[in-house]
C-alpha cells in the first residue's frame, strides 16, 4: 500500500490545518487546527472527522497557533490517546493558548445562554478549559534537527520555520518517501523572529499560501506604525490594536519601544498589553533566545515597554482612562477575548483608531473592519465604526509570495509534487501557477476532504 494524504483542513482556507498521512494501516495527523472565520467554516469544527480519533496513532504539530493546534483538546476528549510531537516552544505556547481557548469558548457559550443569543438551548462550548488541560500531557517535545520516530518505521525531523516561537517545518520519511510540510513560514526579514531554515530535499511538499498572491512592502513595521500612532496621539485618541498574542504582540511592543527610543513617539505615551496570554508569551522570549533576533536587553525591554494587564478588573478600568493611549489586546482577528470590549467602547469615536496587525481571515470581525465596514457586530449588537481603521502591511508574520518561492528554491532538488495549502482560493491558485511557471514543478491545490498520493 502506498502513502497518501487526506486534507482534513487547511485546503481552500487559511484555517483548520489537518493533514492525515496514512500507510500500511497506520495514521498520523500533521497539525490539528481549528477552523476560523466564516460561520460555515467554524461549523466544521462541530462535524466529526472522517476518521475516528482513536484510530489516529500520533500527531505532529508545526506550531501552536490555534488554526494548527486548537482542535487537539477535542481530539483527545473524543478518544485520541497517542503522542503529540512538537518543539519545546510549541509545547510551551500550547500550555498558554489551549486552556485560554477553552476558557473563551466557555465564556462565549455562557454569554450566549445568558442573553439568549443562540439557537441551541443550551449553547455548549466546543471544549472546555479542563479538556485542554487534559490534552496537554500528550505533548512530547523533540529538538530541532533531531530525527525521531512518531510511529514504528516512520522518521520525522523538525526544522525552524520562523513565524513564532517553536514554529517548525516537518520532514516525514516513510516507505521510501520524503514528505515536507512547510507549516507557516516566517519572513526572512521579520522584525523579531529568526528566518526559516532552508528546505530539505523531499518528494512531496505541502506549502502554505497565505500571501501567495502578493508581496510585502519594503517599509518596516516601525516606519509604518509611527505616523499612525503620531496621528492618534496628536488628537488625544485611543488606539485599539487587536493583536495575535503570540508573535505580533511582541513585535508591536518592540516596534513601539524603538520608536520611543528614536524620539518618534513621546516616551510618556501610555501602552497597555491587555492579554494575559500575550503577557505570558512575552516572558517566554527570555527562555527561547536562539529562535529570535532580540538581544537579552531587548527581551527585558519587552516586559517593561508596556503596562501588563492581567486581571479583568484592570482591563475594565482602562475604559475610565482618557487618551492618548495604546491598548494592545487579543485576539488578532477580533474573534473573541478582551479586545471586543475595547472595540465596542472606542470604535464609535472618530478621534480613536483601530490598527489591524496581520492577516484578517474573511468572516472575522477583523476581516469586516479591514473591508471598510461602518458597522461590526459585537456581543449581539451592531457597533458603529467611526474610528480610523489602519491595516499595517508590514506586520504579517507570514512569508510573502516571493519569499515562499525563495524557500522552495532552497531545496537541493525538485520534488515530484507540490500541494498548495493554507490559503484562500485566489492566493493559493496564484502561487500554484507561479510554481508551475517559474520552477517547472507539478503543483496542485487540493480540495477539502480530498485524498492524494505522495
Amino acid at each position: 500500500m502506498g502513502v497518501n494524504i487526506t486534507f482534513l483542513g487547511g485546503a481552500g482556507t487559511v484555517t483548520g490545518s489537518k493533514y492525515l498521512v496514512r500507510h500500511d494501516g497506520h495514521s498520523l495527523l500533521v497539525d490539528c487546527g481549528l477552523f476560523q472565520g466564516y460561520k460555515q467554516l467554524r461549523l466544521r469544527n462541530w462535524t466529526p472527522l472522517s476518521i475516528a480519533p482513536n484510530q489516529i496513532d500520533a500527531v505532529v504539530l508545526t506550531h501552536a497557533h490555534l488554526d494548527h493546534s486548537g482542535y487537539l483538546p477535542l481530539l483527545a476528549n473524543e478518544g485520541f490517546s497517542g503522542h503529540v510531537y512538537a518543539s519545546t516552544g510549541t509545547r510551551d505556547l500550547c500550555r498558554i493558548l489551549l486552556p485560554d481557548s477553552g476558557h473563551i469558548q466557555e465564556e462565549d457559550a455562557e454569554f450566549a445562554n445568558r442573553h439568549k443569543l443562540s439557537k441551541h438551548a443550551p449553547a455548549l462550548p466546543l471544549y472546555t478549559r479542563q479538556d485542554a488541560l487534559n490534552a496537554l500531557p500528550l505533548i512530547k517535545t523533540v529538538e530541532f534537527g533531531k530525527i525521531f520516530s512518531p510511529l514504528p518505521g516512520w522518521k520525522a525531523t523538525l526544522s525552524p520555520a520562523g513565524h513564532i516561537l517553536g514554529a517548525s517545518c516537518i520532514l516525514l520519511e516513510l516507505a521510501g518517501r520524503r514528505i515536507l510540510f512547510s507549516g507557516d513560514l516566517g519572513r526572512p526579514d521579520d522584525l523579531i523572529m529568526s528566518p526559516p531554515a532552508d528546505a530539505p530535499l523531499a518528494d512531496t511538499v505541502l506549502i502554505e499560501s497565505t500571501y501567495g498572491d502578493r508581496t510585502h512592502p519594503h517599509e518596516d513595521m516601525p516606519a509604518e506604525l509611527a505616523p499612525a500612532l503620531q496621528r492618534v496621539a496628536k488628537r488625544g485618541g485611543v488606539a485599539v490594536v487587536p493583536v495575535f498574542a503570540v508573535g505580533r504582540a511582541q513585535a508591536l511592543l518592540h516596534a513601539i519601544h524603538l520608536l520611543k527610543i528614536k524620539g518618534e513617539l513621546p516616551s510618556s505615551l501610555p501602552i497597555f498589553l491587555d492579554s494575559p496570554m500575550a503577557v505570558h508569551t512575552t516572558h517566554l522570549f527570555e527562555s527561547h533566545p536562539g529562535e529570535h533576533r532580540l538581544s537579552r536587553p531587548d527581551t527585558r525591554a519587552l516586559t517593561h515597554s508596556a503596562t501588563m494587564v492581567n486581571s479583568t478588573d484592570e482591563s475594565r478600568a482602562l475604559a475610565s482612562r482618557h487618551g492618548p493611549m495604546v491598548i494592545l489586546s487579543a485576539s488578532g482577528m477580533a474573534t473573541g477575548g478582551r479586545v471586543l470590549h475595547h472595540l465596542a467602547h472606542y470604535a464609535g469615536n472618530h478621534r480613536n483608531m483601530i490598527i489591524l496587525t496581520g492577516f484578517q481571515a474573511p468572516g472575522t470581525r477583523g476581516g469586516t473592519l479591514a473591508s471598510g465596514a461602518k458597522q461590526v457586530r459585537i456581543h449581539g449588537r451592531d457597533v458603529e465604526v467611526q474610528a480610523e481603521v489602519v491595516q499595517l502591511q508590514s506586520a504579517s508574520a507570514h512569508a510573502d509570495a516571493n519569499q515562499l518561492l525563495a524557500w522552495l528554491r532552497s531545496m537541493p532538488g525538485a520534488p515530484d509534487q507540490v500541494y498548495v495549502v493554507h490559503g484562500e482560493a485566489g492566493p493559493a491558485d496564484v502561487l500554484r501557477s507561479r510554481i508551475e511557471r517559474e520552477l517547472g514543478w507539478r503543483a496542485q491545490v487540493p480540495e477539502q476532504g480530498s485524498t492524494w498520493p505522495t
